[in-house]
């Protein structure tokens, strides 16, 4: 775009900080709710902590903590040899189970290497007639969300002549399994194994089998495991079976409909074994016989659990340890562990519909991040940007679709993507901080900026982007975009090429043309400063659309406020860019339901490039403030017109793409 000579005054304090206590006052009532996912209500409020998270808990969160595949690509399988290529593969990886796998010859072992997530998504992901099989030396290793299902071998209940177990592992460490669903195997559902340490086993179901989850298998000592939030349903014994665990700690689990085979011995609930030290606690037994037992050399300390149609042992001995001389967990009431088992256990969508990527715990820097998302990537993947300045670019091309850009800040002015490129060193588009050329892109909780300093330097190209995006359907939420000259674009591929864009409770400042582009845009319940460049006439240009002349939506900034320190009468609200020329661009721009400062001109529309604004397709409509007035230079749509250019007329398009009716 043409660059506008004359410069802003500097102020103190100019960069990052730089928006005024006035402005965030302004702008404190549209900031969004918190991240993260849905927090019941905490029972125990010294040990509140989310329902769920894409953090272990428990033992696994100890010693370094377990990760998974964090740090490696995202990669999505639907067939067994794909599924075996990459959990084997030496490498970190996220591996997204989609559908359903047959596993094949019947029973046989998918080997699952170290660094390595695998996750159902959605719900559905399956494995059938197959066992994930950690080998010694294993570590790191997350499976959540997936259901491992129908290796059992007719006639062999007791798993004698087969070892198809759904996960079994020897001499691993830092494993956590969750929400996952394991039923009829051949031998167990889950064997933990020969010293393995550091695990934890949460929101699972265990379903019509017989031996359920069993650990240990060594006489040594050195197992720590967590094991919450488990139903175990339809089963008979090893519910689990703990045999020389150091520490094994129970909770909240719900133990019903156990198989009534009328065997004395083998059919139980919790066993501690050996010389494990075992806490059980808010537990829920239904119709279980020998609920919980412990050998002679073993401890087990019960405390709060419901035992309801129970019969036989009862053992508690010993002081076993203290939990939360470990790690801290919340504890549900025992009376509600079978509702929130049943609801709550198990695949669920919410879990696997999205993967998370965290900047920068497990990936160094956003562009890392995103580079991990694989080309055509079909399901929703959040990049969640822990609080910090990132001083890089950032680029999303047009082959990673559907990314979710999350702040994790308590405000958006606690995570700044910022970099100092001006047009003259690489073009307008290479001056951009952010490109989104990907569709389906969100960006939540986050600041924008390009601060390149405009007054410290003499160049011929000054235009300084802080984003420009050319994707459809993308939507800025509680942003921010701090800049100069050309702040905000938000374009399409090409001129006849019709990308939407939504912007809402968010701040953007700059001083010439620092929103622009061809791109349908609305603005609304947001902030716009206008910066004074310390002229007493004419201190720039807010909107410079390009819009295509078969668009009837251009830009519409609504339900908004334009704030400016600039003098009275000396800025105005737009001029119609015509890129190279282009005849067939011709700007539309409504101002509706805003407040305007003084600071906007009488006669706020202006020429641009040979180009008379009286060509283009501004208007305003019940503009309101200081700024505002109705005059032979300042077209004011119809209140019938007006029914025709809301909110949803402008972002429908041939989809019904409706993002203002959801957060």
């Amino acid at each position: 775009m043409t660059h506008f000579p004359s410069k802003r005054l500097p102020r103190p304090g100019v960069g990052v900080g730089r928006t005024l206590a006035a402005v965030v006052g302004l702008v404190a009532a549209l900031v969004v709710g918190a991240v993260g996912e849905t927090q019941a209500a905490a029972t125990n409020s010294a040990s509140a902590a989310p329902r769920w998270t894409d953090r272990p808990h428990g033992f696994a969160s100890l010693a370094g903590g377990t990760s998974g595949g964090a740090g490696g690509k995202v990669v999505t399988v639907s067939d067994q040899a794909s599924l075996v290529k990459y959990a084997a593969a030496e490498e970190p990886y996220v591996i997204r189970v989609a559908g359903s796998i047959a596993v094949a010859p019947f029973g046989a072992d998918v080997v699952v290497a170290s660094d390595k997530t695998i996750i159902g998504v959605g719900d559905s992901g399956e494995i059938v007639h197959g066992e994930l099989h950690l080998n010694p030396g294993t570590g790191n290793v997350i499976i959540r969300n997936l259901t491992i299902r129908d290796s059992y071998v007719e006639g062999d209940w007791d798993g004698k002549t087969t070892d198809f177990d759904a996960i079994q592992m020897d001499t691993v460490d830092h494993v956590w399994i969750d929400h996952n669903r394991f039923t009829h195997m051949g031998d167990g559902l889950l064997d933990i194994r020969k010293d393995s340490q550091y695990i934890t086993v949460s929101n699972n179901q265990f379903a019509n089998h017989n031996k359920a989850f069993g650990i240990g298998w060594t006489s040594n000592v050195l197992t720590q495991i967590t094991i919450d939030h488990n139903w175990f349903t339809g089963t008979k014994q090893r519910n689990p079976s703990a045999d020389n665990c150091a520490y094994a700690h129970l909770y909240n689990n719900y133990v019903s409909a156990q198989v009534a085979d009328g065997d004395p011995v083998w059919t139980y609930g919790n066993w501690s074994r050996g010389k494990t030290k075992m806490v059980i606690e808010n537990s829920y037994f239904d119709g279980v016989q020998h609920p919980y037992q412990a050998d002679a050399t073993a401890e087990l300390v019960q405390r709060g659990s419901i035992l309801k149609n129970v019969s036989g042992r009862q053992d508690t001995w010993g002081t076993a340890f203290e939990p939360r001389d470990f790690y801290a967990y919340r504890l549900d009431p025992a009376a509600a562990v079978p509702a929130l088992v049943k609801r709550f256990s198990g695949p669920q969508r919410r879990i696997g519909d999205a993967v998370t990527l965290h900047v920068p715990a497990d990936y160094p820097t956003v562009q890392a991040a995103v580079d991990a998302v694989p080309d055509g990537n079909t399901g929703p993947v959040t990049i969640a940007v822990a609080p910090g300045t990132y001083r890089a670019k950032v680029f999303i091309p047009a082959t990673k679709p559907n990314i979710l850009l999350q702040g994790t800040g308590r405000d958006r002015s606690d995570i700044v993507i910022v970099y100092d490129t001006p047009a003259a060193y690489g073009g307008s588009t290479g001056s951009a901080t952010v490109r989104i050329a990907a569709n389906d892109v969100t960006a939540r909780n986050l600041t924008f900026s390009n601060d390149f300093d405009e007054a410290a330097v003499e160049l011929n190209g000054e235009q300084a982007l802080a984003m420009k995006t050319t994707g459809d359907r993308i939507v800025f939420d509680n942003t921010a975009f701090l800049g100069n000259q050309d702040t905000l674009m938000t374009d399409s591929p090409k001129l006849d090429v019709i990308s939407r864009v939504y912007v809402r409770d968010s701040y953007i400042e700059g001083d010439v043309d620092f929103i622009y582009g061809r791109a349908t845009t609305v603005i609304e319940r947001s902030v716009i400063r206008a910066l004074s460049r310390g002229s007493a006439t004419n201190n720039g240009y807010i909107t410079a659309a390009s819009t295509w002349t078969g668009n009837p939506y251009g830009f519409l900034i609504t339900r908004s406020k334009v704030v400016s320190d600039a003098p009275a009468d000396s800025f105005h609200l737009g001029r119609p860019w015509h890129p190279g020329g282009e005849p067939n661009a011709v700007a539309q721009v409504l101002f509706r339901d805003t407040e305007l400062p003084a600071a906007v001109k009488a006669s706020p529309w202006t020429d641009m490039s040979g180009f008379s604004w009286r060509d283009a397709r501004f208007a305003e409509y019940r503009t309101y403030g200081p700024g505002a007035q109705v005059t032979v230079d300042r077209p004011q749509l119809s209140a019938s017109d007006a029914s025709s250019f809301t909110v949803a007329d402008y972002l429908r398009g041939t989809d019904g793409w409706a993002p203002y009716a959801r957060r």
